[in-house]
């Protein structure tokens, strides 16, 4: 527990419960330097409380630094999603341009299909016709070469020519044979043609057939690749975002609790700045935080009860309860709860290692850390057991050490 610099030398209770007439004057003095001990140690461990309290409360500068590095490292990491979204974003847009020109180039695909699919349909009608007019030649074939099986032919044309009954029937009957003979020879020609044809026109629609595949098969995988790519590019993109505006979330909580915080010193630096506006030169100055008479004065004394020397560390005016106890200058309350031996107390700085206290109160108005100008109410008077006597107890103290409040009121 740290020391808050306050000392108490030599204080004595305001009051004592004790009925000074039943004991005797060495049990009195012994019970008065117990009572004594007892208040130097109960004031002791007030103080040391306060500035446990007061050292316990966390720097709103050092939570203000603390706060500004999140801050620094949240922006980071936001700048550092903010540059891999917008690279992820690129690679998205260079990934739908592929898929773009993949997807154009299926559509002119598309459209030489079709004109693949009309070349085969044709090839194919080709084929039908050629494969019908081979079924003709094929069947005449095989007449002709029944007849000539029949009756040879070489043997008729001696024939046909040996029976001509003159030479022009001759001549006639000649031509026509050769004539025949020519036809035939066409005739096979043209279906040898047509063989060839055929062959040639089902080669071309395996060959169309199969390039029609191969080119389907080939840009139906480009796509494919291209929109799992792209899949997941959007799926990083989306981590990314999430991430992102995580961070941002994160980064206006963060700013949002800075600036509470900031507002906060900065109210706390004018409160200091205000509450250490001269305390020192307002002695003899300073309201009085109630109106009433002073029925227990500052230091070295006798106790009434007791016949006994002891040192007052403040004064106790005379007040009724629930009068208003204002506070003397303006401040910020470093302590306000009920303390043993005081009642409610309140502790007022006000800068400089000045410090004013407020005790015997009835209620409390104000909270630790607030900030309370000159002459504002702080609560009620009431009556303690500790003084047996409604009034309010009031001090003056610097850097601790208890000092004469009737020489910083002003006269009355």
């Amino acid at each position: 527990m740290q020391d808050t610099g306050y000392r108490i030398q030599d204080t004595t209770p305001l009051y004592s419960p004790l009925a000074s007439g039943e004991l005797k004057g060495g049990i009195m003095h012994h019970a008065s330097c117990i009572m004594h001990l007892a208040l130097i140690l109960l004031f002791t461990i007030h103080c040391s409380l306060f500035t446990d309290i007061a050292s316990a409360a966390k720097d709103p500068k050092e939570e203000y630094k603390k706060l500004q590095k999140d801050i620094d490292a949240h922006k980071r990491k936001l700048e550092k999603a903010k540059k891999m979204e917008h690279s992820v974003l690129g690679e998205l847009d260079r990934t739908n341009k592929d898929l773009s020109r993949t997807q154009a180039e299926l559509r002119k695909y598309i459209g030489k299909r079709k004109v693949t699919e009309h070349e085969i349909r044709k090839v194919e009608a080709d084929i039908s016709v050629n494969r019908a007019k081979l079924e003709r030649q094929a069947e005449w074939l095989k007449r002709k070469l029944r007849v000539m099986q029949k009756h040879g032919y070489y043997g008729d044309v001696v024939i046909l020519l040996s029976t001509s009954e003159d030479i022009a029937q001759l001549m006639r009957r000649w031509r026509y044979i050769k004539e025949l003979a020519g036809h035939d020879h066409k005739m096979l020609n043209s279906y040898k043609e047509t063989i060839k044809n055929l062959a040639e026109q089902e080669d071309r629609l395996k060959t169309l057939h199969a390039e029609l595949k191969k080119s389907e098969e080939k840009i139906q995988a480009n796509e494919r690749a291209i929109a799992e790519k792209k899949r997941g590019k959007e799926i990083l993109l989306s981590s990314v975002r999430k991430k992102k505006s995580s961070y941002e979330k994160m980064l206006k909580e963060l700013k949002e609790a800075s600036n509470r915080l900031m507002e906060i010193i900065r109210r706390s630096e004018e409160a200091e700045a205000y509450v250490a506006k001269g305390f020192r030169n307002l002695k003899g100055r300073l309201p009085w935080p109630v109106n009433g008479k002073v029925v227990i004065p500052y230091g070295a004394q006798k106790d009434p009860q007791f016949n006994t020397p002891v040192f007052r560390n403040g004064i106790h005016i005379k007040a009724d309860d629930n009068t208003a106890a204002k506070v003397v200058h303006g401040g910020k309350v470093v302590f306000a709860d009920w303390f043993k031996g005081y009642g409610q107390l309140v502790i007022i700085s006000h800068g400089e290692g000045y410090h004013t206290l407020y005790a015997n109160l009835a209620e409390i108005f104000y909270k630790v850390g607030d900030i309370i100008k000159g002459q504002q109410a702080i609560g009620k008077v009431g009556e303690s057991g500790t003084m047996n006597a409604p009034g309010l107890y009031f001090e003056v103290r610097y850097k601790g050490k208890p000092l004469d409040p009737m020489q910083w009121l002003k006269k009355r």
